[in-house]
This record gives C-alpha cells, structure tokens and sequence, in this order.
C-alpha cells in the first residue's frame, strides 16, 4: 500500500544547500525534544501516541451510542469551536462524496456568535428528530456554552427532560468544569478529553471520533492510518522516508529566507476545512513571541480566478502547500460534441479530474516559475485510512516546527486577551 508522501522539488531551487544541512541539524534537536518529551508543554504530548491508545473500550461505546440513537434521528448537532469541532467538520467534509449508509446529517453550532445561524438551525430542528453531541474541556467557552443553552432548552421543550437526556452526549473533562457537572446531574452519555491533549490535536479523541462515527465513517480505518504514520514520523534513520522530517526542514528554511506566509492549497473542494484545521494547527501552535509562519488557504482552481494573479505577481512573502490528491472515488468523463461548437473536443474522452491534475501541475510550474516555492504533499486517494496518515503528520510536523522556533506549541496565552476584554464588556462579575 501507498504512503503519503512528500515532494520538495519545487521549493529546493531557491534553498541554498547550507541553509537546509543547518535546519535539518535544528530539526533533528527539536525531534529529540518532541519525542522524548523535553521541551516546553511537555504535558501536552498526549497526542503523540493517540492511535494506540484508543482503546476497544471507547470505540465500542461509540457504537452503543450510535446503535442506540442512530434510528431515533434525522440530524445530530455537534456543538464546539475551534479543535472541538474542526478535526471532525475535516474529515467529514472530504469524505462527503462517499456513500455513508443513511447515517444522521451532522450538522455543527456553537462555532460563531451569529444569531441567524442559530435561529435558522432551531426552526429547522422544530421539524426533524436530532440529538446532540456537545464538546467543551471546561463548558464554559461563550460560543459553545450558548448554543448548548439554546439547544437544551429546544431538546427539553421538545421531548421532555428525561428524554432529551438520552438524546444529549457530552465530551469533556474526566472531573472537574461546568459541562461535566451538567452531565452527571442529567445523566448523559459521556466521553473524556484526555488532560494531556490540547484541543487543536484532539481530532483522535472522542471529540473528533464520535462525530465522524455518528457520520458514518470507519474510525478504525482512520486509527489505523494515523498509526501507519506514527511509525514513519519516527523513523529518523533515513529522512528521506520520514515526511514530517521532510516538511518540518523545508517550511522552516523558507521562513529563514522570508517566506512569511504558507498558503495551503487544494484542488478538491471536499478538503476545504482540511485547509482550515491546518490553520488552526500551525496559527496557534506558532504564532508566539513574535514569530511564526502565517497560514492562509486558497480552494484552486476557484481562487485561481481571484487569488492567482497575487501569489503568482504580488510580493514574494508566500509559499504553498499543495494537497495534491492522485485518485478520486467518483469521476465524469467530458463529451465530444459534433460540430465541436464550443472549441472542447480537444478535451473530449478525458475526466474533469484528469483536467484538474493537469491544471494543478500547469499552476505549480507558474507559480515557481514566478518565484513562489511549493511543497507538494502527495495523497493517493482521500478515504479514512490516507486522512488518518495526513492527520497525524500534520501534528507530527508542527511540533516539531514550534520547538525549531524555540515557542511552546501547545499553548496559546495570547487567544485569552479577547476573551477577558469581552467578558468585561458584558458585564460578567
């Protein structure tokens, strides 16, 4: 079986050959530290050996809910911001164009402060049978603390108190905050957050696993590629294999040479929010003390129309990160037309994806070609078993870019500021 794997050919050409041996020692210091657990947010490492420590246990009680509520609903709401619920709206996304058996729609709320979302979603579940997973660490994170208010309230109003109980699932922590207690007095089904994984790298928890479950997608199959991935992410006796190693090098001797912003880009529109989790990934993990490689996404060849003439012409600051997706499950082959009236028959008998690739490479010569280096991370086909693999080896890398930088990347003191000033503006005591 294929691995994803990493292409750096196109970003080489502007890296000189000392600059790389130098950051490849660094990144070799910051593997160490990562992986033996020496540097700072240390106690956030529990990510690190997730595949394997997700036991039978939880993956059978994941099924029990779903067996147990699966039949019951139309819908299932997932209430959560940032890691609790982008991991998850990620891989249900790209895998959106599989069939799934009739398994509830998984909806999300609890990720904006906008009110119409949230009356438009209410007056949709006064006519449809849902249920809800509600994932909070404390409870008490204002987006999501809201939406579950509202949606409690919708469920008890709708079903009564005992029954909106069965209907109401709760991830959060092992013993302490608002939701848990919340919990244990009604009585919901719960999940824990494990203490030693930070939000942002908890797409193989509960938190991510049991709205892909609910989704109908096969966690195992994703365990098991982030598992495959582990074992290449710490193999260091041949970098050449180890793809974290490759891109951790390389997007760090860009930021050293200036690239200061790191374009991801698909050519999928199904891995959209996988652009967005890695967002979150690398922004927060990096972002410190004054330092860090901006992230930014573009879905081509849409934004080609809107956004090519800047990144192949405008400032030199940039450079992307293409998921380059070789197979999809489903395709259409263009048609030839007699007369050829619309000029296509050039392209007749090749499928839309085929035309896609070919667009891909076109960009990425131009875009080189015009000075903006790419990475190119190369996916055989999107299913669990690959998103699993490119999960993990997202984490994997950015860990190991946050130690190069000398930042913690587990932590994120800074995102707290708005929080206290909007808390203040409320009137909270």
């Amino acid at each position: 079986m294929k691995n994803i794997s990493v292409a750096t050919n196109y970003a080489d050409t502007v890296l000189p050959k000392l600059l790389v041996e130098a950051i490849t020692a660094e990144t070799l210091t910051a593997f160490d530290t990562l992986t033996n657990k020496t540097g700072e947010g240390n106690d956030f490492l529990g990510w690190l050996n997730l595949p394997n420590d997700i036991d039978n246990g939880i993956i059978e009680k994941i099924n029990s809910d779903i067996d147990r509520l699966k039949n019951k609903i139309q819908k299932i709401v997932v209430v959560g911001i940032g890691g609790s619920y982008l991991g998850a709206k990620a891989v249900i996304e790209a895998l959106k164009y599989h069939e799934n058996h009739d398994y509830p729609e998984v909806i999300f709320a609890g990720h904006n402060l906008n009110g119409s979302y949230m009356a438009h979603l209410l007056k949709n579940l006064d006519n449809t049978d849902y249920a809800v997973i509600v994932i909070s660490k404390s409870g008490t994170t204002t987006e999501p603390a809201v939406a579950f208010r509202l949606l409690k309230s919708h469920l008890e109003n709708k079903y009564g108190t005992a029954e909106a109980a069965q209907r109401i699932i709760a991830v959060t922590d092992s013993s302490k905050g608002t939701l848990k207690n919340i919990a244990d007095e009604y009585g919901y089904s719960s999940y824990i957050i494990p203490d030693n994984v930070g939000g942002r790298f908890s797409v193989l928890t509960p938190v991510g696993l049991l709205p892909i479950a609910f989704a109908g997608y096969d966690i195992n199959k994703l365990l098991e590629g982030a598992r495959s991935m582990q074992k290449i992410c710490r193999n260091v006796t041949d970098l050449k294999d180890n793809v974290a190693m490759q891109y951790a090098i390389t997007r760090h001797a860009l930021y050293t040479l200036r690239y200061d912003v790191e374009v991801f880009v698909n050519y999928l529109d199904n891995l959209n929010f996988v652009s967005e989790w890695c967002k979150q990934l690398f922004g927060e993990s990096e972002g410190k003390d004054g330092k860090g490689i901006f992230p930014s996404s573009v879905s081509f060849t849409t934004d080609l129309h809107s956004l090519g003439q800047f990144i192949q012409g405008g400032s030199k600051i940039l450079f992307e990160t293409v998921l380059h997706v070789e197979n999809i499950s489903d395709d259409v082959v263009i048609p030839s037309i007699d007369g050829d009236i619309d000029g296509l028959n050039y392209i007749a008998g090749k499928s839309i994806h085929e035309v896609n690739k070919t667009a891909e490479k076109a960009t990425i010569e131009a875009h080189t070609d015009g000075g903006v280096p790419n990475i190119i991370i190369n996916i055989p086909e999107i299913n669990e078993f690959y998103l699993g693999q490119l999960l993990y080896m997202f984490e994997f890398t950015c860990g190991i870019c946050g130690y190069i930088l000398e930042v913690n990347p587990f932590n994120q003191p800074d995102v707290e500021q708005y929080k206290r000033n909007m808390f203040r503006l409320l009137g909270k005591k």
